[in-house]
Protein backbone atom coordinates (compact mmCIF):
# COMPACT_ATOMS: atom_id res chain seq x y z
CA UNK A 1 0.00 0.00 0.00
CA UNK A 2 1.28 3.42 -1.03
CA UNK A 3 1.65 5.25 2.30
CA UNK A 4 2.25 8.59 0.57
CA UNK A 5 -1.17 8.22 -1.07
CA UNK A 6 -2.72 7.31 2.30
CA UNK A 7 -1.16 10.44 3.84
CA UNK A 8 -2.60 12.56 1.03
CA UNK A 9 -6.03 10.99 1.65
CA UNK A 10 -5.88 11.78 5.37
CA UNK A 11 -5.17 15.44 4.56
CA UNK A 12 -8.08 15.57 2.10
CA UNK A 13 -10.42 13.98 4.64
CA UNK A 14 -9.39 16.51 7.30
CA UNK A 15 -9.94 19.41 4.88
CA UNK A 16 -13.37 18.02 3.96
CA UNK A 17 -14.34 17.60 7.63
CA UNK A 18 -13.55 21.28 8.26
CA UNK A 19 -15.85 22.11 5.33
CA UNK A 20 -18.65 19.87 6.63
CA UNK A 21 -18.27 17.12 3.98
CA UNK A 22 -16.62 14.12 5.63
CA UNK A 23 -19.09 11.44 4.49
CA UNK A 24 -17.67 10.03 1.26
CA UNK A 25 -14.42 8.03 1.42
CA UNK A 26 -11.35 9.58 -0.18
CA UNK A 27 -9.58 6.40 -1.37
CA UNK A 28 -11.27 3.73 -3.51
CA UNK A 29 -9.78 0.32 -4.26
CA UNK A 30 -11.09 -0.96 -7.60
CA UNK A 31 -11.23 -4.74 -7.86
CA UNK A 32 -9.90 -6.23 -11.06
CA UNK A 33 -10.28 -9.90 -11.96
CA UNK A 34 -6.92 -9.89 -13.79
CA UNK A 35 -4.73 -7.60 -11.67
CA UNK A 36 -6.27 -8.36 -8.26
CA UNK A 37 -8.12 -11.64 -8.61
CA UNK A 38 -8.81 -12.01 -4.89
CA UNK A 39 -9.10 -8.55 -3.33
CA UNK A 40 -9.90 -9.72 0.22
CA UNK A 41 -6.36 -9.31 1.58
CA UNK A 42 -6.02 -5.84 0.02
CA UNK A 43 -9.38 -4.79 1.48
CA UNK A 44 -8.27 -6.01 4.91
CA UNK A 45 -5.27 -3.63 4.72
CA UNK A 46 -7.23 -0.50 3.70
CA UNK A 47 -7.24 2.25 6.32
CA UNK A 48 -10.43 2.15 8.41
CA UNK A 49 -12.89 4.96 7.81
CA UNK A 50 -10.82 6.44 4.97
CA UNK A 51 -11.46 4.08 2.07
CA UNK A 52 -14.03 2.29 0.00
CA UNK A 53 -14.10 -0.61 -2.44
CA UNK A 54 -15.57 -0.70 -5.94
CA UNK A 55 -16.44 -4.29 -6.83
CA UNK A 56 -16.08 -4.88 -10.54
CA UNK A 57 -15.24 -8.54 -11.35
CA UNK A 58 -18.10 -8.27 -13.87
CA UNK A 59 -17.71 -11.60 -15.66
CA UNK A 60 -16.61 -13.62 -12.63
CA UNK A 61 -19.17 -16.34 -11.77
CA UNK A 62 -18.08 -16.07 -8.13
CA UNK A 63 -19.02 -12.37 -8.02
CA UNK A 64 -22.06 -12.81 -5.70
CA UNK A 65 -20.00 -14.75 -3.14
CA UNK A 66 -17.17 -12.22 -3.40
CA UNK A 67 -19.70 -9.41 -2.89
CA UNK A 68 -21.01 -11.05 0.29
CA UNK A 69 -17.48 -11.54 1.64
CA UNK A 70 -16.46 -7.98 0.82
CA UNK A 71 -19.65 -6.57 2.34
CA UNK A 72 -18.90 -8.32 5.65
CA UNK A 73 -15.27 -7.22 5.57
CA UNK A 74 -16.16 -3.64 4.68
CA UNK A 75 -18.73 -3.37 7.48
CA UNK A 76 -16.21 -4.73 9.99
CA UNK A 77 -13.55 -2.23 8.86
CA UNK A 78 -15.83 0.82 8.40
CA UNK A 79 -15.24 0.88 4.63
CA UNK A 80 -17.80 1.75 1.97
CA UNK A 81 -18.65 -0.80 -0.72
CA UNK A 82 -19.96 0.05 -4.19
CA UNK A 83 -21.02 -2.61 -6.69
CA UNK A 84 -20.46 -1.73 -10.33
CA UNK A 85 -23.37 -2.10 -12.69
CA UNK A 86 -25.61 -4.52 -10.75
CA UNK A 87 -28.12 -2.78 -8.50
CA UNK A 88 -29.76 -6.05 -7.42
CA UNK A 89 -26.46 -7.41 -6.11
CA UNK A 90 -25.72 -4.06 -4.43
CA UNK A 91 -29.10 -4.14 -2.67
CA UNK A 92 -28.67 -7.81 -1.68
CA UNK A 93 -25.39 -7.12 0.13
CA UNK A 94 -26.48 -3.70 1.43
CA UNK A 95 -23.90 -1.81 -0.61
CA UNK A 96 -24.06 1.26 -2.80
CA UNK A 97 -23.64 1.55 -6.53
CA UNK A 98 -20.74 2.42 -8.79
CA UNK A 99 -22.17 4.11 -11.88
CA UNK A 100 -20.56 3.83 -15.27
CA UNK A 101 -20.18 7.19 -17.05
CA UNK A 102 -22.72 8.65 -14.63
CA UNK A 103 -25.53 6.31 -15.66
CA UNK A 104 -27.65 4.47 -13.09
CA UNK A 105 -28.32 0.85 -14.12
CA UNK A 106 -31.75 0.28 -15.64
CA UNK A 107 -34.36 -0.20 -12.92
CA UNK A 108 -32.08 0.91 -10.07
CA UNK A 109 -34.21 2.49 -7.34
CA UNK A 110 -33.35 6.04 -6.28
CA UNK A 111 -33.08 4.98 -2.62
CA UNK A 112 -29.98 2.91 -3.46
CA UNK A 113 -27.01 5.27 -2.96
CA UNK A 114 -24.51 5.87 -5.72
CA UNK A 115 -21.16 6.13 -3.95
CA UNK A 116 -19.01 6.51 -7.04
CA UNK A 117 -19.07 6.85 -10.80
CA UNK A 118 -16.56 6.56 -13.57
CA UNK A 119 -16.19 9.60 -15.83
CA UNK A 120 -14.19 10.27 -18.95
CA UNK A 121 -15.14 13.88 -19.57
CA UNK A 122 -17.21 16.84 -18.45
CA UNK A 123 -20.52 15.38 -19.66
CA UNK A 124 -19.95 12.22 -17.59
CA UNK A 125 -19.08 14.29 -14.51
CA UNK A 126 -22.27 16.31 -14.81
CA UNK A 127 -24.38 13.21 -15.50
CA UNK A 128 -22.87 11.50 -12.44
CA UNK A 129 -23.74 14.45 -10.23
CA UNK A 130 -27.34 14.52 -11.55
CA UNK A 131 -27.58 10.75 -10.90
CA UNK A 132 -26.56 11.29 -7.28
CA UNK A 133 -22.99 9.95 -7.32
CA UNK A 134 -21.09 11.14 -4.28
CA UNK A 135 -17.73 11.03 -6.10
CA UNK A 136 -17.05 10.83 -9.83
CA UNK A 137 -13.58 9.55 -10.73
CA UNK A 138 -12.26 11.15 -13.92
CA UNK A 139 -9.91 8.89 -15.88
CA UNK A 140 -7.43 7.92 -17.10
CA UNK A 141 -5.31 10.68 -15.67
CA UNK A 142 -1.92 9.02 -16.11
CA UNK A 143 -0.73 5.89 -17.95
CA UNK A 144 -2.17 2.79 -16.31
CA UNK A 145 -1.68 -0.95 -16.58
CA UNK A 146 -5.47 -1.36 -16.74
CA UNK A 147 -5.61 0.38 -20.13
CA UNK A 148 -2.14 0.14 -21.69
CA UNK A 149 -1.57 2.66 -24.47
CA UNK A 150 -4.81 4.55 -23.77
CA UNK A 151 -4.77 8.31 -24.25
CA UNK A 152 -4.46 10.01 -20.86
CA UNK A 153 -5.79 13.33 -19.63
CA UNK A 154 -2.69 14.49 -17.80
CA UNK A 155 -2.84 17.03 -14.98
CA UNK A 156 -3.82 20.05 -17.09
CA UNK A 157 -6.74 18.50 -18.98
CA UNK A 158 -7.86 16.63 -15.84
CA UNK A 159 -7.93 19.93 -13.91
CA UNK A 160 -9.85 21.77 -16.63
CA UNK A 161 -12.46 19.00 -16.92
CA UNK A 162 -12.77 18.68 -13.12
CA UNK A 163 -13.37 22.43 -12.80
CA UNK A 164 -15.93 22.50 -15.62
CA UNK A 165 -17.66 19.40 -14.26
CA UNK A 166 -17.95 20.68 -10.69
CA UNK A 167 -15.12 18.67 -9.14
CA UNK A 168 -13.82 15.13 -9.41
CA UNK A 169 -11.69 12.36 -8.07
CA UNK A 170 -8.83 10.85 -10.05
CA UNK A 171 -8.34 7.38 -11.47
CA UNK A 172 -5.66 5.88 -13.68
CA UNK A 173 -1.99 5.71 -12.76
CA UNK A 174 -2.62 7.22 -9.33
CA UNK A 175 0.15 6.99 -6.74
CA UNK A 176 1.24 9.16 -3.85
CA UNK A 177 3.55 11.00 -6.23
CA UNK A 178 1.20 11.46 -9.20
CA UNK A 179 -1.78 12.62 -7.10
CA UNK A 180 0.15 15.68 -5.94
CA UNK A 181 0.38 16.87 -9.55
CA UNK A 182 -3.40 17.40 -9.59
CA UNK A 183 -3.64 20.14 -6.97
CA UNK A 184 -4.67 19.72 -3.37
CA UNK A 185 -7.91 21.71 -3.57
CA UNK A 186 -9.29 20.33 -6.82
CA UNK A 187 -8.90 16.56 -6.35
CA UNK A 188 -11.65 15.20 -4.06
CA UNK A 189 -10.57 11.57 -4.01
CA UNK A 190 -8.61 8.86 -5.76
CA UNK A 191 -9.08 5.35 -6.98
CA UNK A 192 -6.67 2.67 -7.96
CA UNK A 193 -5.58 -0.93 -7.99
CA UNK A 194 -1.80 -1.11 -7.76
CA UNK A 195 -1.28 1.67 -5.20
CA UNK A 196 -3.91 0.21 -2.86
CA UNK A 197 -3.71 -3.51 -3.69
Amino acid sequence: MDQTLVGWARAVKARRARGGDAGVPVLWLFTDADRLADPRAAVARLPKGLAGVVLRHDDDPARPALARDLARLCRARRLALAVAGDWRLAAAVRAGLHLRAGRRPAGAPRWLPAWTSSAHGVADLRRARRAGARLALLSPVFPTRSHPGARTLGPLRWGLAARRGGGAGALGGITGLTIRRLGARMCRGAGGIGALG
